[in-house]
């Protein structure tokens, strides 16, 4: 049971693909992508965050591929996506636009969600014409642009250099998780999610997440660690929401908070009370609903101005 990279059973098992495919990316690394619902429904494409795989976009890839066409990737060295030897935003916005490339007809647009480091790979890929041309809108959910160990909220210290050393250590930290025992939920849950999260929730978190290797972790750590996307925020011209969680202690909520103002065209920011950073489990309904009201103001409404 430990060995499980996820659940199996409940809105948190993933759902089988409609149809997989691989996208290869700038540097040679290849990307695993799943396609979900019928080929001619609006597009959706889901990036997830740091540790994390396809399967943690379960609830949204469920609900929204009956009526959505619903394109979910695993990160490189997440889920199905083999390891690389490159680490960085770079690569990050590389990965995006390959599968952009991949998965979407040429010039077809699609919204974009990404979630902790999901988000931050659609900050990164801001203002290639490669994004210009496939996105419509996009959704980032628990994410921030810069100064994530700092405001981190991991270690109950004051803010301050020794808290930042600690947590900077904790989270780059290069030891295996190990099996998902009761210790090791609490804490999870007490790290990443909301206090009043339901044990189904808490565990579909920590089958994702002790599945992610070690080495991966840590080296998306460093990236981390020294993100600075705070100049690319003014290239991200489509419209934009935001959620965040107030009891998110990795990105605390004052990054929602400061991205919904830096944002040229935020259309939308919601603070979910009580939620942590793992919004799209903790919270699926409104991150599905957040998706869907995107895909209705700007999605259809693009795809049909491009209809002769």
């Amino acid at each position: 049971m430990s060995r499980l990279t996820h659940v199996i059973s409940g809105p948190y098992a993933p759902p089988a693909a409609r149809r997989e495919l691989v996208a290869a990316s700038a540097d040679g690394s290849r990307l695993h992508v799943e396609v979900h619902g019928e080929e001619d429904a609006p597009a959706v494409v889901l990036a997830h965050g740091w540790t994390c795989s396809t399967a943690f976009w379960a609830a949204q890839i469920r609900e929204l591929a009956t009526d959505h066409r619903v394109i979910a990737y695993d990160q490189r060295g997440h889920g199905r996506s083999p390891a690389a030897r490159t680490h960085s935003t770079t690569a990050l916005a590389d990965d995006l636009v390959a599968v952009l490339g991949a998965a979407l007809a040429p010039g077809e647009r699609a919204v974009l969600a990404g979630h902790s480091m999901g988000g931050m790979t659609i900050m990164a890929a801001a203002g290639r014409p490669e994004f210009a041309e496939h996105t419509a809108a996009a959704l980032l959910c628990s994410t921030g642009s810069s100064g994530l160990v700092a405001q981190a909220l991991v270690v109950p210290w004051r803010a301050g250099r020794a808290r930042t050393r600690i947590t900077g250590a904790v989270l780059g930290s290069r030891a295996p998780l190990g099996p998902v025992t009761p210790i090791a939920r609490t804490v999870l849950k007490y790290a990443t999610m909301g206090p009043g999260s339901a044990p189904d929730r808490v565990e579909a978190c920590a089958r994702i997440v002790h599945a992610c290797p070690s080495a991966v972790r840590h080296a998306w750590s460093e990236v981390l660690a020294g993100l600075d996307l705070d100049a690319n925020l003014a290239a991200l011209t489509v419209p934009t929401a935001v959620i965040g969680g107030t009891s998110d202690r990795l990105t605390p909520v004052a990054h929602a908070r400061a991205l919904a103002a830096a944002l040229p065209h935020c259309v939308g920011l919601t603070e979910l009370t009580g939620m942590g950073h793992m919004t799209p489990i903790e919270a699926p309904e409104a991150v599905t609903g957040a998706v869907r009201e995107l895909t209705a103001r700007y999605l259809d409404t693009t795809e049909k101005e491009k209809t002769p």
